[in-house]
């Protein structure tokens, strides 16, 4: 028992301060995916949305510093009663996405490790199991130092969170595991190759021979039966190869400019995914800047999902010299963590991504 209260006591508290530091690193990535939590669509919690941001951090840094306490065997009672509750909140989570197929990702890892809802929910029956391990054995957990050093190396945790936290939520999150990151060419990203896996698919066909329903399946062909057709029910037995970028366009007025922009070999994108929600006063600098790139030979774009009406009033209003264009939300939020943000490429490769708190680092030759 000693020595698997050991080997659980390293596992959970090294498994936790890592996933917590990824999220860490991108809390306004951990966010988005709260606000699909809280959405109607999944716990129909939309009173909780405004808070997502909050949450995730406090979520976060709870996480982290309970994987730290672990280690050190600090407050064991309090620490496994508290990893315990967590466990058990996240393990209905993920049973509760995976079962109605709610969620496609928990977020448990950000974006540095995909797991499906059923693997996300394995994940945590493991962890609820070495949980209640520690639980049980809680006697052998010793701490590594005096009382006086453990409360020294968790304030010293607890600082470096907020520090940590406070950085990347004012600037970038300081490892981009997105398909978006620097040097990412994103026509690249979106080319399925040829030997790609396909999706492969069942489907059930329902008919009505002589007043009696019969169902039929197949892999996709119309079955060469005789009655008459009710309907038909498609089931995915296993998914095909999908792209790391497989949902961005650039879009206007009905038109898709998609392929045109990223040929441009000096392009600047000004990316707000929602200008009702963007910080405004940044633009002021969104127009000193984006005036530098076109007179160094730059072509400038706006992209937001938001509405002509919106976008010709923000336009208006801080005499931006640039129109915006059509992208969906999801794939703006993915591609920065900034709203307004700047991005530079050449020929789809990404070569600046700047927080409009680190507009005057950009650099246009």
């Amino acid at each position: 028992m000693r020595y698997l209260v050991g080997f659980s006591r390293v596992f959970v508290g090294v498994l936790f301060i890592i996933s917590g530091f990824i999220k860490l690193n991108d809390p306004v990535g951990f966010s988005f995916k709260l606000e699909e939590y809280f959405s109607p669509a999944v716990l129909d919690f939309p009173f909780l949305e405004p808070y997502a941001l909050a949450i995730s951090i406090f979520v976060v840094i709870v996480e982290v510093l309970l994987g730290v306490m672990l280690l050190l065997g600090f407050k064991t009672k309090f620490t496994i009663w508290s990893l315990l509750a967590m466990i058990v909140f996240f393990t209905f989570l993920t049973f509760y996405s995976a079962y109605y197929n709610k969620v496609t990702d928990c977020g448990c890892f950000g974006d540095a490790v995909k797991l499906t809802p059923w693997e996300s929910f394995a994940k945590d029956i493991v962890l609820l199991v070495l949980i209640l391990i520690l639980w049980k054995g809680s006697k052998y957990i010793q701490p590594l130092f005096s009382n006086k050093y453990n409360w020294i190396g968790m304030g010293v945790a607890t600082l470096l969170c907020i520090w940590f936290c406070n950085h990347v939520l004012n600037h970038l999150p300081s490892i981009d595991f997105r398909p978006y990151k620097i040097g990412a060419n994103i026509m690249e990203g979106m080319i399925i190759p040829e030997d790609a896996p396909k999706p492969v698919q069942e489907f059930s066909w329902k008919f009505n021979q002589n007043g009696e329903e019969k169902v039929y399946v197949t892999n996709g062909a119309y079955p060469d039966v005789e009655g008459d057709f009710i309907g038909v029910e498609t089931k995915v037995i296993q998914e095909g190869y999908e792209p790391p970028i497989h949902d961005f366009t650039i879009e206007k007025e009905g038109g898709d400019y998609t392929e045109e922009m990223l040929q441009e070999t000096k392009l600047v994108m000004v990316i707000a995914y929602d200008l009702a929600k963007s910080d405004l006063e940044a633009f002021t600098e969104v127009r000193e800047h984006t005036d530098k790139a076109l007179q160094t030979g730059y072509k400038v774009i706006g992209m937001s999902a938001s509405g002509g009406d919106e976008s010709n009033a923000i336009i208006q209003e801080y005499d931006l010299n640039f129109d915006f264009y059509f992208t969906d939300m999801t794939t703006l939020k993915t591609i920065v963590r900034s709203n307004p943000a700047i991005l530079v490429l050449e020929k789809g490769t990404i070569l600046q991504k700047k927080h409009h708190n680190d507009f005057d680092a950009l650099e246009f030759n």
